[in-house]
C-alpha cells in the first residue's frame, strides 16, 4: 500500500495559482484539492449534539443526545440492534430526512454552526461527511467514474487533473494496482471488499473532513475488514472518523473513542481504554460482559 505521506501531497502543477500551500497547512508543499474551502487548517473540526431527541411517527428513537466527538479519532459507536447508532449517524449528515413522519429536535452542531434548522445547503453539507455504508454501494459506471463522479458534481472538469484524482484516491485505499488496468470496466465487477474500498475512495476524492461508517465491514471478509480497518488507523491522521460497528472486538482493536448506546439514549462515552477497561455504568458492563447483545 503507498505511503500516506502521499496521500495529501500533490506537486505544484497541479495548482494554476499561486498560493502556497504553507498559508494553509504551514507546509511548502502544495496540494490539489477540488475546493480549498475543505482543507484543515490548525483549528479543530468537531461534531457536537446538544438535546438531540429524533421521533419518527410516534417512536421516539434517539432521546436527549448530549455528546462532543474528538477530532482526528476513531470513534466507535456501539450497542445492541435497534439502540439508534444508525439513526445518530443518519442525522450528522442529514440522511434522516428522507424518512417519513420525522421530528428533529434539538441541535447537531458541525463546526460551531447548527445543521439541522432550515435553509442548509444539504449537498455542501454531506460533501463534507464522506459516508462507507454497510453494503457497497458501487455506481452502475466504470470504476474511473464512481471515484470522479463526485469531483465533476462539484465543478472539477478538467480531465487531466481527474486522471490524477482518481489515481490519487484509488491508491489511498490500496487499489490502484489491483484496477490499473481496467479503470473502464464496470464496477459491479469488482469484488465486494474491493467495492467497498471503491466506495471510499469515491468518499475521499471530494475531500470530507468526516468519514462516517455504518458497519462498513460487516459484509466483508475478515482479510477485507482488516484492510478497511488500517485503512481508517492511517486515514485518522486527517480526518474524524465515526463509525457504528456490532463488533466488540473490532472497536477493541481500533477504537479511540467510544460511545455505548442503549434505547436510544448515551450510556457511556469516553476513551476507549477507560470504557472498556473501566466502564463506569453498570449497563455498560453487562453489554461488554456479553450478558446482552
Amino acid at each position: 500500500m503507498k505511503s500516506l505521506i502521499k496521500y495529501f501531497t500533490f506537486t505544484s502543477e497541479l495548482r494554476s495559482d499561486e498560493q502556497s500551500e504553507e498559508n494553509i497547512l504551514g507546509r511548502r508543499q502544495r496540494i490539489f484539492r477540488p475546493d480549498y474551502k475543505f482543507v484543515r487548517g490548525k483549528d479543530e473540526s468537531e461534531i457536537r449534539a446538544e438535546g438531540l431527541n429524533i421521533h419518527i411517527k410516534e417512536r421516539h428513537i434517539l432521546k436527549d443526545v448530549n455528546l462532543a466527538l474528538p477530532d482526528k479519532k476513531i470513534t466507535c459507536v456501539i450497542g445492541p440492534s435497534g439502540c439508534g447508532k444508525s439513526t445518530l449517524l443518519k442525522t450528522f449528515n442529514r440522511l434522516i430526512d428522507s424518512v417519513e413522519g420525522i421530528r428533529i429536535e434539538g441541535k447537531v452542531l458541525l463546526n460551531g454552526e447548527d445543521i439541522i434548522g432550515s435553509g442548509q445547503d444539504i449537498t455542501r453539507l454531506r460533501r463534507k461527511m464522506g459516508l462507507v455504508s454497510q453494503k457497497p454501494c458501487p455506481l452502475p459506471m466504470s470504476i474511473f467514474e464512481n471515484v470522479a463522479y463526485g469531483c465533476r458534481i462539484h465543478g472539477l472538469a478538467n480531465k487531466r487533473k481527474l486522471k490524477m484524482v482518481v489515481k490519487h484516491y484509488l491508491e489511498a485505499v490500496g487499489l490502484w494496482e489491483e484496477v490499473c488496468d481496467r479503470l473502464n470496466t464496470p464496477a459491479v465487477r469488482l469484488s465486494i471488499g474491493q467495492q467497498q474500498r471503491l466506495c471510499l475512495a469515491r468518499s475521499l476524492a471530494v475531500e470530507p473532513q468526516f468519514i462516517l461508517a455504518d458497519e462498513a465491514t460487516s459484509a466483508l471478509d475478515p482479510i477485507s475488514s482488516k484492510t478497511i480497518e488500517e485503512l481508517f488507523v492511517k486515514l485518522k491522521r486527517n480526518y474524524s472518523i465515526i463509525m457504528v460497528t456490532h463488533t466488540l472486538r473490532q472497536a477493541l482493536r481500533i477504537a479511540d473513542y467510544v460511545v455505548f448506546m442503549y434505547m436510544g439514549e448515551i450510556i457511556e462515552a469516553g476513551d476507549a481504554q477507560q470504557v472498556f477497561n473501566d466502564p463506569k455504568h453498570e449497563l455498560t458492563k453487562k453489554y461488554l460482559s456479553g450478558a446482552f447483545s
